[in-house]
């Protein structure tokens, strides 16, 4: 690859991917229409950003110029945001687009981010193999982008499209996402600041928490797919919040103990835990991060020993 673009290039895993890609010598070019993307995100990028909605092609399509691949990280990623027009607009609509755009112009590799909540409360391990049972309106816009390929793929066999379902994503740059950033971040914040963490009771549901260099890293494979597909990007493990409190508090050298409360969503997946059999085989992808490394590369301190049963 030689110059390639990078949609929501401003966000959380866009940004990371954009200066990963330029580290590799490789040009990049940005979209985002910074709705949660931020431009200190990009500090050091030295490519060009154009500042567009993906789900309004007329902005942009004619200003990126060629590109040899495309990674689709934009969307509208709060599981929280009940808009559903907006939702599919951004999510759906957008990916078409750039399917589009990549027919048009001869682009042969697209790499899309989807999701884990495609699996909404299905069982564990969760495997590309079940059927999708999406629980809100942003896993629903998911499901269906992994269905938009089909057509351009009829249309331009030499085309190919790998859709990566992310787990539950942590690591620098997401603190923009407010909210929606990541419950290893929003722990953290809450225990830095000498607060004790607020989880649902009684913090043993469980996550596949995939630190942000090993989602890059998938990406990269993915763009030397031999073949269009769906995969999880996942580390096969599930780790609890009650453990990923542990961790912290070994980070920060505190002892907090968990504040439990009522969960008050319905949609909520207590559970998530990915296969990652099908990425190795498909893609020569291996999460290379445990949560305790990576949120100890994250934050940039060595942890102690946790405690037995942590």
């Amino acid at each position: 690859m030689k110059r390639v673009l990078v949609t929501g290039g401003a966000g959380f895993i866009g940004s990371n991917l954009a200066l990963e890609l330029e580290r590799r010598g490789v040009e990049v070019v940005a979209l985002d229409d910074f709705s949660s993307g931020h431009f200190e995100n990009l500090a050091g990028f030295k490519g060009d950003l154009i500042a567009a909605d993906v789900s309004r092609p007329a902005d942009w399509v004619g200003r990126v110029g060629a590109v040899d691949a495309v990674f689709h990280q934009a969307a509208i990623t709060d599981t929280t945001v009940m808009d559903q027009k907006r939702m599919m607009e951004v999510n759906v609509e957008g990916f078409r687009n750039i399917l589009s755009f990549a027919v048009e112009t001869g682009v042969r590799r697209v790499v899309y981010a989807s999701s884990a909540g495609t699996y909404g409360a299905g069982a564990v391990p969760m495997r590309e193999s079940q059927t999708p049972s999406p629980m809100n309106v942003y896993g629903f816009s998911k499901m269906v982008m992994e269905r938009v390929p089909a057509p351009f793929l009829r249309e331009d066999p030499a085309l190919t499209v790998v859709g990566l379902r992310y787990f539950n994503v942590y690591g620098p740059h997401e603190a923009r996402k407010g909210k929606a950033a990541s419950m290893i971040w929003q722990l953290y914040g809450q225990m830095k600041a000498g607060k004790r963490p607020r989880v649902f009771r009684a913090g043993e549901q469980f996550r596949d928490h995939i630190y942000v260099k090993d989602v890059v890293a998938a990406n990269l494979k993915a763009a030397e797919a031999a073949a269009s597909g769906v995969f999880n990007v996942c580390t096969g493990k599930g780790t609890s919040f009650n453990k990923v409190i542990a961790v912290l508090n070994s980070v920060l050298g505190s002892d907090l103990a968990p504040e439990y409360f009522e969960n008050p969503y319905p949609f909520y997946q207590n559970e998530t835990q990915g296969d990652p059999a099908a990425a190795k085989h498909g893609l020569g992808f291996e999460a290379r991060w445990s949560p305790e490394e990576g949120i100890a590369d994250y934050l940039g301190t060595k942890p102690a020993r946790l405690p037995v049963g942590a």
